[in-house]
């Protein structure tokens, strides 16, 4: 019984998906996962038996990135793999792709799982898991989860309910580091070089971090927020770095030296270097090959790094959520583009949009042409630009309207900095295309 309940639900989850993509109705990421687990609660246990190998990855910046890249090098390598591209990682995002993508006759070699922090427990408790990589762990909707300590412990949970899974490890990251687990695989940066001092902008908060033993860390090198190679007096530390990455930052990509092998990444900023270079260790630890010429062929998921033309103009779609990975978005930023910034607060966006003064708008200080701001939130956005010192600001609140008057009065390249529910409306555009 069990089993043709499997099967109705696949049916019925890819009937569902082909009425979405010819109506257009929804963008189908969660809601066929949601009815999919009404028609059969167990679903994503059943899953199990048809996937060799179950990968998660989790953190609160870079997961969908780093599932990507994952992923793409995986497939590329010609086996098969399940991902939830689309980045929707909650328990029934998860179901969702599954449930649209499995295949029920041929077993499928791999499954790349972006997992929201909250949600691997939950996943875990129905899905098998042979290894974790964790990105990073930031201040992240407080509203959601609170301060970090409840972020780790969330995940710590998920790490529990499989005693042999694998851990990939950022080593650099002193929170993500000290995860317990049987099985544990650091990752880390060495060296970072910059081809043009312009892309070493420094943020003008110190983030300070402490030791469990309730010191504060010291640090030999600090690349961005508490990710650096640290030390306490008391003894602890990063730990032994299997996958040590040296990484030069160019304006529009980086190169992740690992062994003596250079590793180009069509990826702009260091944040993104580190979640490539998590991406790179776990496919390097799977015996996936030829890596490196893989690489060169990876799109980022929509809205991470994405290019796209709005009315013939060029235009650099990133997703900003929070202080860290906003800044170090807005270091990115090209001053000389007409920006907009869309800020939404639904339930996926976080609802407390407090953050916002936090992260360091003062940063577009040097804005050339007028900031748009558009989203639920516009006004506080607005507000959080003129006490960063920006003067030149156009409130357009409805979304589309916005991209329409940046389509019709931008006059060369746009910058856009939406949320994550903003994202979802602007990739709807019609007049926003790919190459």
């Amino acid at each position: 019984m069990n089993k043709l309940r499997f099967y109705f639900s696949l049916l019925f989850a890819r009937l569902v998906s082909s009425f979405f993509r010819i109506t257009k109705l929804s963008s189908g990421t969660s809601i066929i996962g949601v009815l999919v687990l009404r028609l059969y609660p167990g679903f994503l246990k059943e899953c199990n038996k048809y996937i060799s190998t179950k990968i998660n990855v989790t953190g609160t910046n870079g997961k969908t990135t780093t599932s990507g890249i994952l992923t793409h090098l995986i497939k590329n390598d010609s086996y098969s793999v399940l991902n939830n591209s689309m980045g929707a990682n909650m328990l029934t995002g998860v179901v969702n792709a599954l449930s649209t993508e499995l295949n029920p006759f041929i077993k499928t070699d791999f499954s790349v799982i972006e997992s929201d922090e909250a949600y691997l427990s939950k996943i875990y408790n129905q899905f098998d898991a042979d290894y974790l990589l964790v990105t990073n762990l930031f201040r992240d909707q407080l509203d959601r989860y609170g301060e970090l300590a409840k972020t780790k412990q969330l995940i710590q949970e998920g790490i529990d309910k499989k005693e042999n899974l694998t851990l990939v490890l950022n080593a650099d990251d002193p929170l993500v580091a000290s995860f317990e687990g049987k099985n544990k695989i650091f990752y880390g940066i060495e060296n970072v070089y910059y081809a043009d001092e312009t892309l070493k902008t420094k943020t003008f908060i110190e983030e300070v971090f402490t030791c469990p033993c309730g010191k504060e860390l010291k640090y030999k090198k600090k690349f961005f927020a508490q990710q650096g190679h640290y030390y306490c007096d008391c003894g602890f530390s990063r730990p032994d770095v299997k996958y040590k990455a040296d990484v030069s930052i160019y304006k529009d990509y980086s190169i992740i030296k690992i062994n003596d092998t250079n590793y180009e990444i069509p990826l702009i900023g260091l944040f993104n270097a580190y979640n490539a270079l998590g991406a790179i260790s776990l496919a390097l630890e799977l015996g996936i090959e030829n890596i490196s010429e893989n690489l060169k062929t990876f799109k980022v998921a929509f809205g991470r790094s994405e290019v796209k033309f709005l009315n013939g103009k060029r235009t650099l779609i990133q997703l900003i959520k929070n202080p860290i990975g906003a800044n170090e978005v807005l270091k990115t930023v090209d001053k000389s583009s007409n920006v907009m910034i869309v800020i939404n607060d639904n339930y996926a966006d976080g609802r407390d949009v407090s953050w916002l003064w936090d992260a360091e708008f003062e940063l577009l200080s040097g804005c050339e042409k007028e900031i748009v701001v558009s989203g639920m939130r516009a006004e506080d956005m607005a507000l959080r630009l003129k006490y960063a010192g920006i003067d030149k600001i156009k409130i357009i609140k409805d979304i589309n309207k916005a991209v329409e008057y940046l389509g019709r009065y931008a006059d060369n390249n746009i910058t856009i900095l939406p949320t994550y529910t903003a994202l979802l409306k602007i990739n709807k555009n019609k007049n926003l295309r790919s190459e």
